[in-house]
């Protein structure tokens, strides 16, 4: 007998070891060879999601005829050799349970496969898009259904313990003819381990199907939170087509969104134009406002997307002053009192402006910078006359970049100051005018070689 299970088990080992060697050939592939390309991640990635079933037919057939045909064909030459003294009946039955057994295991490891292969789903998505900028999909195209995953679960997990039970007690009975007392709790041991099989495999198929639903609520309360992030791709049944739909969901409101980006940044350049053609000594102004505001925001460490933002409030920042008159706004001489006092209202104009845009979001930002590019650091600036870090952040950082190119820009009355006296007096106003941190950045940035010339626009 232990001849008849050592030989049995090389031959399943060696049928095993080249069916899942031709298995995962095309995702070992991924891995060996020099240079990745994105056909070969394509196959790995279908490869993977076709592997539950490759290993259910692995346990039934080399798995289970490895181990059984050399098992069957050993016993029988060895009774009828006399030595294996044990019925021929023993021999089908052992055939059976092994079928039975065999499809059990298959189950169990369908499911836990499924489960394997995730993490390499997502690595093999994941190096897609970081060397390709392509996304891996099956595009709703189903491995298995469902029904079937039902069909055969079930199948299983009904049927098994009942089967188990009657194979087991059979061979008990024929061995030992041992007494009712006895077969009774040989029969509750039998009936226990069906039972335990059978729960394992329910609670797998429980969590196969529970798995993309919480997965799938996640990512829709991701989308409601503003996250456009698609999920993952990970299943191979009719999952697979909720997946895909959803993540085709998500791309499509990703283009709209970029769409109305641009639309809104052309909006916003609009404005900024009609206010450079109502003045054409301040032409270019407010873009390089924004590009100033830019060097400094990157160099302080704000996202793209924070900058994204300051450039909006920046290119805006002077658009109060469609409401100020041409009379004021382009007088060659010094202001009186009552004309300055008009001047300083272009902030709160600016923002009652760009505040009756609707639909995006954190329009607040932009208004503050907008708002109070024109307070002071002291407390002495206007239209509010609020200090330090109770100035927003965007008020403070645009604040010095519109200094700096009023300055050393030229107007009716005045040519521009020259660039390194500007710098001087930025940095002597730190603290004071402007926030130091701020100031000190931009003086930094304007003193090295790469910003050495004026910005433009």
């Amino acid at each position: 007998m232990a001849a008849i299970l050592v030989i049995s088990f090389i031959f399943m080992i060696t049928m095993e070891y080249f069916a899942f060697s031709k298995d995962i050939k095309p995702i070992l592939k991924v891995y060996e060879e020099g240079c990745l390309n994105l056909n070969s991640l394509r196959l790995a990635f279908a490869t993977l999601h076709s592997f539950p079933i490759l290993t259910f037919k692995r346990i039934m057939v080399p798995h289970l005829i490895g181990l059984s045909a050399p098992a069957v064909i050993l016993a029988t030459v060895f009774i009828k050799m006399e030595l294996l003294k044990i019925p021929y009946s023993f021999v089908l039955l052992a055939m059976i349970g092994a079928i039975l057994v065999a499809g059990m295991h298959g189950i169990i490891e369908f499911f836990l496969t499924i489960k394997a292969i995730q993490p390499l789903l997502k690595e093999l998505s994941s190096t897609a898009g970081q060397r390709f900028n392509e996304s891996l999909s099956l595009e709703g195209k189903r491995v298995i259904s469902i029904k079937r995953k039902f069909q055969l679960s079930f199948l299983y997990i009904t049927v098994f313990p009942i089967l188990l039970f009657g194979l087991a007690t059979q061979v008990k009975l024929d061995i030992l003819r041992e007494s009712v007392q006895n077969y009774w709790s040989w029969a509750a041991f039998i009936i226990l381990i069906g039972l335990a099989f059978a729960y394992f495999g329910s609670k797998l198929l429980f969590l196969d199907v529970n798995q993309p639903i919480i997965q799938l609520q996640e990512s829709m309360k991701n989308i409601q939170d503003g996250n456009l992030a698609k999920t993952d791709e990970l299943y191979s049944d009719e999952f697979a087509g909720l997946v895909s739909g959803f993540n085709h969901m998500v791309d499509a409101i990703n283009i709209r969104d970029k769409q109305n980006q641009l639309m809104f940044e052309s909006f916003l350049e609009s404005l900024s134009a009609a206010l450079d053609a109502r003045d054409p000594y301040t032409a270019g102004h407010s873009g390089r406002v924004a590009a100033y505001s830019i060097l400094i925001g990157e160099k302080y460490g704000l996202s793209e997307y924070e900058l994204s933002l300051l450039r909006k409030s920046a290119i805006l920042h002077d658009i109060g002053k469609i409401g100020i008159s041409d009379k004021i706004l382009q007088k060659d001489g010094k202001l009186s009192d009552e004309e300055f006092a008009e001047i300083k209202r272009h902030p709160v104009i600016g923002a009652n402006i760009v505040q009756q845009v609707q639909g995006f979001t954190d329009m607040d930002v932009v208004i503050e910078g907008i708002m109070f590019h024109h307070e002071r650091y002291d407390g002495h600036g206007y239209p509010r006359g609020i200090s330090r870090n109770t100035i927003p952040l965007f008020g403070r950082i645009i604040a010095v970049a519109d200094a700096f190119d009023a300055m050393t820009s030229n107007r009716p009355y005045r040519n521009g100051m020259a660039f390194d006296k500007a710098l001087i007096i930025i940095e002597e106003g730190k603290g004071s005018q402007w926030d130091p941190e701020f100031a000190s950045i931009f003086v930094e940035l304007m003193r090295e070689p790469a910003h050495t010339q004026k910005v433009t626009c």
